[in-house]
């Protein structure tokens, strides 16, 4: 039926639940017959062109603001063009998720296992995570059940994770790895506060925009931590090389916050020999240089609304 659709001329478009047209399934029906477009919800510059909000003539304070708006709320369209009512939109949405291509599908029994492993994530993101650790606050009670279930959120796109760097592949296999959700609004429906932890939200942004590219086969995506646990939460690789380190801090107005924030990258720059640094923040655009017991790197201050459009 579809080959003789194709045959006539006709360019078919098939869209739906997760539950029913999963890539990798449907992959299996329509073998070299199809293109698969993974679909996230609306960008910051979609967000503001939806929002009536995307004048070049906008000051850095308003940007700011639309910023933190789009933290906060995500990028679902339909409340932002429908005007109704966002948390319960986006709680249903996470519910109806939830049960229908997750325990629907993978015919999971322990039903409060699940959604309070969903909760747990969303709550923590961009934290790193172990399977040990979640498996000892969830009631999930085995590390094996907390790796299964983890991998269907992450077929849900519910949420994805980036493995810690190393050189060695079968380290990078055994380490720690941090957790990010698809959308800022899921998390907040799952109970993440703004006003607790901005800086979060906003590595989350930054997570979605590079999975995009990692997803389109453009990069590799990591995170970097050194023996003292110093962290630089975003390693680009491109091909073979390490082409960025991005770190992401949405206040960095206390010199002791800009000094950490800047040494963990010189530190990660030499380790990893990239000379590309990016600290995203909410407001200071300029380069510094930065020395680190006699290594000196210039590196690019940017805020993050900027890095988004």
């Amino acid at each position: 039926f579809v080959n003789r659709l194709q045959r006539q001329g006709f360019r078919l478009l098939i869209t739906g639940s997760n539950a029913n047209l999963l890539s990798s399934e449907l992959a299996t029906h329509l073998t070299g017959r199809h293109t698969a477009h993974l679909l996230f919800p609306f960008s910051f510059s979609e967000f503001l062109a939806a929002s009536g909000d995307e004048s070049a003539e906008r000051t850095a304070m308003e940007k700011m603001a639309s910023l933190d708006a789009y933290a906060e709320q995500g990028g679902y369209p339909e409340p932002l063009l429908k005007k109704i009512d966002r948390r319960d939109y986006l709680r249903t949405l996470l519910q109806s998720t939830l049960y229908k291509d997750i325990v629907k599908r993978f015919r999971i029994r322990s039903v409060q296992g699940i959604e309070d492993l969903t909760l747990y994530l969303m709550s923590n993101i961009a934290r790193e995570y172990s399977l040990n650790a979640v498996s000892g606050v969830t009631k999930c009670h085995s590390v094996h059940t907390v790796d299964k279930y983890i991998r269907y959120l992450h077929e849900a796109y519910l949420v994805f994770s980036i493995p810690r760097f190393s050189f060695k592949v079968k380290e990078q296999a055994g380490r720690n790895r941090k957790i990010y959700c698809t959308d800022n609004g899921l998390a907040a429906s799952a109970g993440f506060r703004f006003s607790a932890d901005r800086g979060a939200l906003y590595e989350n942004l930054v997570a979605v925009a590079l999975k995009k590219e990692e997803i389109a086969g453009r990069i590799s995506l990591f995170y970097w931590q050194s023996l003292q646990h110093e962290e630089v939460d975003f390693v680009v690789k491109e091909g073979l090389q390490v082409a960025r380190l991005i770190q992401v801090c949405s206040d960095i107005s206390d010199p002791k916050t800009l000094k950490r924030e800047m040494r963990a990258l010189v530190k990660a720059s030499q380790e990893l020999h990239c000379d590309e640094l990016l600290l995203l923040n909410d407001r200071v655009d300029r380069t510094e240089t930065f020395t680190w017991q006699g290594a000196e790197r210039a590196i690019r201050l940017m805020p993050l609304w900027s890095f988004l459009e």
